[in-house]
């Protein structure tokens, strides 16, 4: 059931959707600037241009402020990666574009990628709900089209779309990593191009 929202965009709880999305980015960049653990609630308030206890409003704990911080950019990342890739019927390019989609969302966002590679990953509480509530929607969107591009002549058969998917996920999930150690600056979304020719090299068939 939804929620009956005011004129002024609260709802009936008091709770406003645009200051929802505000301490969810405040607490991404807060998380990225001090770490998971090292935040406090306090900060995510202040940032976010809030009272300590407006938050409260919204969530229990720091923890599901992280989690619901993780699954909103998720969430908007995958509708996105839906919605292209539904224009798109040649898997090869299909997977282009989801590494793309991938690499440049993550490299937009340095704060919200530091969170997701590394304070994200520090429990293993966090990553195994993650995982079986939404990541498992990203393999099975790789597998789709891996699958695809089987039945098209593309790819070999043998090739496992379970093993393929995770080679693709891992690859760029590394090259995210790389990209926030580096000293260098560069565009992350630059080398999706070369990860899945290396990809693509493993799987299309052979003449």
């Amino acid at each position: 059931m939804r929620s009956v929202q005011s004129a002024n965009g609260t709802t009936a709880t008091g709770r406003s959707p645009e200051k929802h999305h505000r301490i969810l980015q405040a607490a991404i960049e807060v998380f990225a600037e001090h770490g998971y653990f090292n935040s406090r609630i306090s900060d995510i308030a202040k940032k976010a241009d809030v009272a300590d206890g407006t938050i409260y409003l919204y969530f229990k704990n720091k923890e599901q402020i992280l989690m619901a911080a993780i699954d909103f950019a998720f969430t908007l990342f995958m509708d996105a990666a839906q919605l292209q890739l539904a224009e798109i019927k040649e898997p090869r390019e299909r997977l282009r574009r989801l590494a793309a989609l991938h690499l440049e969302s993550l490299g937009a966002n340095r704060g919200l990628a530091m969170v997701f590679q590394t304070e994200f990953r520090q429990s293993a509480k966090f990553l195994s709900q993650f995982s079986h509530h939404r990541l498992i929607a990203y393999f099975d969107l790789v597998r789709a089209i891996v699958r695809d591009g089987q039945a098209a002549g593309q790819f070999r058969k043998e090739v496992s779309d379970k093993i393929a998917a995770n080679c693709f996920f891992g690859a760029l999930d590394a090259m995210v990593t790389s990209w926030l150690l580096s000293e260098r600056d560069y565009k992350l979304g630059a080398a999706a191009d070369a990860i899945v020719d290396v990809i693509l090299t493993g799987m299309e068939t052979r003449a």
